[in-house]
Parts: structure tokens; sequence; C-alpha cells
């Protein structure tokens, strides 16, 4: 028992570190009236016919000069008409598309694989032929705010900044699967953002990630780490913090906020998490390893506490005691995440959610240490 406490309590702090360092990091609200930044977007996608259409319109929407960016996407090898869905709509928009063109803002490359990673082998085929040192990368399946390369531009302006880790949020239904996915995802953009206030960042997304190509180039971009085929976010983070951790920086402003989708079913969750789960054992950063660690020790003791409880070791009172305590701390992490994007927790969804949670969490651990993971129609090994 006394090791159990020593487990629940340090998951405790760290929570409670988080809340702090979530505070710390304040909201940037300026925009500036002069564009600077030159960006080379990067989306690379595989069979996203549906959803293609829409990051296609939010791109024909968003607030900045077309001659200061350009917009490369990377054909991994689909089998649908996604790259006849790019062509068409720039067509249609009069855009340009063809590289032969004197001054293209827009193109499709086939994707060339050299390693183990189909998406690092894609932001790598973008890197190539990119024109622009600040380069962005996002998802086929996001939503792109109107003013995220202007304010990105302007925090750049304000900063001196090698790379810049940027929020993203979750567009869900009513079904719980959904909410329970947004609560997830909540709480590891929280992190994220507490991470960079406490001065110790471990956690990136690629749907919304920028950074310095030339820098890029000097850390060797994804060398050492393209056997792994997820993870072209979170090891390219700590190559930066390695390079000039000062100049990795995050931007927590809601003008740059961008949106995805959660998967449709619990297998489609499943696969989606193990694959997330499994480059975590290749981390670095010790920081991101420990934390892992209590997280997990945490969730573990909610899973063994009914037990304990049912056998006598733990009396009623205390498992009842744990499991408040847990759900108070949470709550307050999340609660920031839902704040900042203008979200409502539904507070039986969340209770549900707790409940389910650690459970979810110890299988998922155990699923990402055996066996293989499905993305993109492809089979990945562990």
């Amino acid at each position: 028992m006394i090791l159990i406490s020593i487990l629940f309590y340090s998951y405790i702090i760290c929570i409670l570190a988080f809340i702090i360092g979530y505070d710390k990091i304040k909201e940037f609200k300026k925009t500036s009236s002069s564009e600077k930044t030159t960006f080379s977007v990067v989306i690379p996608f595989r069979n996203e016919a549906r959803n293609l259409p829409q990051i296609l319109k939010s791109i024909s929407q968003l607030n900045y000069s077309n001659e200061l960016v350009e917009y490369i996407f990377v054909d991994d090898d689909s089998t649908d008409n996604s790259v006849e869905i790019i062509n068409s709509h720039f067509e249609r928009s009069r855009e340009v598309l063809s590289l032969d063109s004197a001054r293209p803002d827009i193109c499709v490359l086939k994707n060339t694989r050299t390693s183990n990673s189909p998406k690092k082998d894609a932001i790598s085929t973008a890197l190539k032929r990119s024109k622009n040192n600040w380069i962005i990368t996002t998802d086929a399946d996001c939503l792109l705010p109107e003013m995220w390369l202007k304010t990105i531009d302007t925090f750049i302006q304000h900063n001196n900044c090698n790379m810049i880790v940027a929020p993203v949020s979750y567009v869900v239904d009513s079904t719980f699967l959904h909410q329970f996915q947004e609560l997830d995802f909540m709480s590891l953009q929280a992190t994220t953002t507490a991470s960079f206030g406490l001065g110790v960042p471990f956690l990136s997304n690629g749907a919304n990630f920028a950074y310095k190509k030339d820098v890029f180039e000097k850390v060797q971009g994804f060398e050492g780490n393209n056997s792994i085929a997820s993870g072209d976010d979170v090891f390219l983070l700590e190559k930066f913090l390695q390079f000039d951790k000062k100049s990795v920086q995050y931007i927590k402003s809601k003008n740059v906020i961008v949106k995805t989708f959660p998967v449709n079913s619990f297998s489609d969750l499943i696969e989606q998490r193990v694959r997330w789960a499994s480059k975590t054992s290749n981390y670095n950063l010790a920081t991101g390893k420990l934390i892992g660690v209590i997280v997990l020790a945490g969730n573990l003791i909610m899973v063994i506490s009914p037990f304990l409880t049912l056998l006598k070791i733990m009396a009623l009172k205390t498992f009842i005691s744990v499991f408040l305590l847990k759900l108070f701390f949470d709550y307050l992490l999340i609660e920031r995440g839902a704040i900042f994007e203008n979200k409502k927790i539904k507070f039986t969804t969340y209770l549900i959610s707790s409940i389910v949670y650690p459970y979810f969490t110890l299988f998922i651990f155990l699923k990402s240490m055996f066996g293989r993971y499905q993305w993109k129609e492809r089979t990945f090994k562990m």
C-alpha cells in the first residue's frame, strides 16, 4: 500500500504541475498587418477522397497572401481519386497546379519511399521540393482556420524561434465514442501546452507543426528514427530541442487551432492509440518517459483499486478518495483545455469516461508491446 500511495500522489503532483504549467502559457492575441514570412505548407495524403474537399475549401479561405505561401500535397500511393479531387478543385478555382508553371503555389508530388515510415518519407519528399524555409505540416483530414498563417507569421515576427508547436482540436458528434476521444485528446493538448509552461516540452502534433527547413537539415531530419512508422512530430521535436531548446516555442492562440476528426469505430480507436503508444518506448527525452510511467501508474492504480477493495486490502473510503481525487485534478486540467477551445464538458460523459479510461489505457499499453497495428490500409510492426 505504501508503493501505491507513492505512485498515486506522484500522479496527482504531476497533474497539479501540468495545471500550473498550463496557466503559465499566456494566450497570443497579436496579429500583424504586414505579412512577411514565406511558408511551405506540406500535406501528405493517402486515400483521403472523403476528407480532401474540406481542407481544400479551408485553404481557399485562408487570409494570407498567395505570393507568400505554397501548398505541397504529397500522394502516398493513393488508390482512390484523391489526386483528381485536388486537381479539379484548383482548376475550378483557377489556381495553378502544374509544376511546369512559372510560379506555382500549389503542387501534387508522388511520395518517394526510402524508409519504413511513409509519412516521414512524404514530408522529406516535400521538403526537397519546397522553396521556402518555414515549413508547416498538417493532415488531409483537417480544417484550417482563416487566420492560421497570418497569426503564425505574427508570432514568428515577435519571437526568435526555429520550431512552433500549435494546438489541434476535435470536431465531434454527440456519441459517447466521439465524446470519449475528445476528452482524451483535450487532455493531451492541455499536457502539451503545460509542458512548455514548465520548460520541459515533450509532445507535439504533426497536424499543426511549423519549423525551419535549414534547421531540419542541420539536425538531419528524421534520420535515426525513420524505422518507426509514426512519430514525425515528437522525434523531430526532440532533435530541435537538443539543437536549441529556447527556439522551440508553443503558440497558444484560438486563431491557429487546426480541427480534425475522431475515428468512428472502437476498433479504429484501438489501432490509432496503439500507433500513438508504439513510439513512446523510443523517446529520447527522460522527462517524457518519466511522465509516461507516472501517468500509466496512476491509471493502473485505478484498475486494481476495486479489486483491492473487494479483497479488503484497501478500505472502501480509501478507494472512493483515490477515485474522487483523480477525478477532480484530471478535470481541472481538461477544463482548461475545454475553455481555451470554447467547449463545455458534459459531466456525465466525463464521469463515465473516467471510469473507462484507466482500463482502456492499460489495454492499449499491453497491446502496444506486442504485435502490429494498421494505419492507412497498411500493417506495421511495433
